[in-house]
């Protein structure tokens, strides 16, 4: 949904070898995955159950332990529950998806949309080329609530802090868009791409 061909683009400009598939047969190939997405969660999980491949992405990521990035609603897909649609996530990541509440409505528009800063909170090779003071390319209403705090990679301020990125173990999930993020998001790109 959304922002996936930006997102493959972006790893041939790497010189990466990708397909967009979302067919059983591939993803079982894969050695890394990415879950790109754009839009509603309640949809989002509604695709992925209608293509039926919950199962071969747990067998992937779970049991595998294949890399996996996910890209702003691919992202919150990671979690356990969402508000968006009062659904159930894929359960990897002890998270609920909440919509943004701001105080000051006047300087703080829902949804958030453009450049801010990450703050690592807890380090990996990924963030290794993440230069102090990079911004990233945001553009959502809602954001992970950690219930772990070692699940937390990035935070960012938005009116609060709110988690900007996770991680776990081959989990990777970014809020923002390092597709549409110039050099830093190339750079995280490219890191991810070299697990």
């Amino acid at each position: 949904m959304g922002n996936i061909r930006s997102v493959y683009n972006k790893f041939r400009k790497l010189g990466v070898e990708c397909i967009v598939t979302s067919a059983k047969e591939q993803i079982e190939l894969a050695d890394k995955l990415i879950l790109p997405g754009v839009g509603h969660f309640a949809y989002g999980m509604l695709k992925l159950r209608d293509l039926g491949l919950i199962d071969i992405l747990n067998t992937k990521v779970i049991q595998q332990k294949v890399p996996i990035l996910g890209i702003c609603l691919g992202t919150q897909l990671f979690a356990k529950h969402s508000e968006e649609g009062n659904c159930e996530g894929l359960g990897w990541i002890d998270a609920e998806v909440e919509r943004f509440s701001v105080c000051d409505k006047i300087k703080y528009k829902v949804p958030h949309i453009g450049w801010n800063n990450v703050n690592v909170v807890n380090s990996n090779q990924v963030d290794e080329v993440i230069k102090k003071d990079a911004q990233f390319y945001f553009v959502h209403s809602y954001h992970l609530k950690c219930n772990d705090e070692a699940d937390i990679w990035m935070t960012s301020n938005y009116d609060y802090e709110f988690v900007s990125a996770v991680h776990k173990n081959n989990i990777y999930g970014v809020q923002f868009h390092p597709e549409k993020s110039h050099d830093a998001g190339f750079e995280l790109l490219k890191k991810f791409a070299e697990l």
